[in-house]
C-alpha cells in the first residue's frame, strides 16, 4: 500500500472537519474524557513528534499547543500536516527514531504507523460529530496485522496487559481473511467485517456488539480480547 498516499488523504479529511463553527467542547466517545480539541491537539503534536523523530533522531518531542481558537485551529492543523508529510516524503529507508525495536527504524515505519493513527482518529473525529465512516478493507486488515504484529507484543513487554494464555480465530468475514493470536489450537473464534474488527481491537465497539458472532469458548475469547492489545 502507498501509505504516505493514504497519510495524506486521511489528513485532508481531518482537516476538513476543522471548520470554524465546530464545536471543540464536543466530547469524544472512545477516548477517555477527551474533547474534540484535545483529539485535534493531539494529532497535531503527533505529527510533530514524528517530524523530530525523522529530522533530530529523537523522540522526546512534545509538541506545541494547539490553538483553541477555531478559526486559528485549521491552519495550525494544516501547518503540521504538511510538515509531517514533507518529512516523511523521503526513501522509506532513511533512518528515523521510532518507539519499537520490533520493527524498521526507518521512515517507512512512520508512514504506515501515521496513516494508521491519522486513519483512526479521523474516525474518532467523526464519531464524536455524527458518524465514524468504515475504514477502507485493504487498510484495515494492515492495521489488524500491526496491532497483533506489533502492539500486543509491546503492551506485553511493557507489562501493561497479560500474555494470552489460549489463541482466538479472528475472522474478517467480508474479506476471507483470518489471524490467529495466542498460543495453541483456537479455542474461540470471533467473526465481522475487517472495518468493525479494527475498531474492536482499538476498544472502539465492544466485543457483545451486535456485528460481532461468536464460536467456540467465548468466555476465554474475550478475555484474550481484554489485553488490551492496544495503548
Amino acid at each position: 500500500m502507498d501509505f504516505l498516499a493514504i497519510l495524506r488523504a486521511k489528513l485532508t479529511a481531518f482537516g476538513e472537519l476543522l471548520t470554524a463553527d465546530v464545536d471543540l467542547s464536543t466530547p469524544v466517545p472512545h477516548c477517555g474524557d477527551w474533547t474534540f480539541y484535545d483529539l485535534v491537539d493531539h494529532v497535531c503534536r503527533g505529527n510533530e513528534w514524528v517530524v523530530t523523530a525523522v529530522a533530530e533522531q529523537r523522540g522526546d518531542e512534545q509538541g506545541t499547543p494547539a490553538p483553541r481558537d477555531p478559526v486559528e485551529l485549521r491552519p495550525w492543523f494544516d501547518a503540521t500536516a504538511t510538515a509531517l508529510v514533507t518529512a516523511l516524503s523521503v526513501d522509506p529507508a532513511t533512518e528515523a527514531w521510532t518507539f519499537t525495536r520490533s520493527a524498521p527504524r526507518t521512515v517507512g515505519f512512520w508512514r504506515r504507523r501515521r496513516a494508521h493513527e491519522t486513519a483512526m482518529h479521523l474516525w474518532d473525529a467523526q464519531d464524536a460529530l455524527g458518524k465514524g465512516e468504515p475504514f477502507e478493507s485493504e487498510l484495515a486488515a494492515d492495521g489488524i496485522a500491526e496491532v497483533f504484529d506489533m502492539f500486543a507484543p509491546r503492551m506485553i513487554d511493557r507489562k501493561l496487559a497479560p500474555a494470552p494464555e489460549t489463541a482466538i480465530q479472528v475472522r474478517a468475514n467480508d474479506i476471507g481473511r483470518i489471524w490467529v493470536y495466542g498460543p495453541g489450537e483456537p479455542i474461540a473464534e470471533i467473526a465481522a467485517p475487517v472495518s468493525d474488527l479494527l475498531l474492536l481491537l482499538w476498544q472502539r465497539k465492544a466485543s457483545t456488539d451486535p456485528e460481532f458472532s461468536w464460536q467456540g469458548d467465548r468466555v476465554s475469547g474475550e478475555r484474550v480480547l481484554e489485553g488490551p492489545l492496544t495503548p
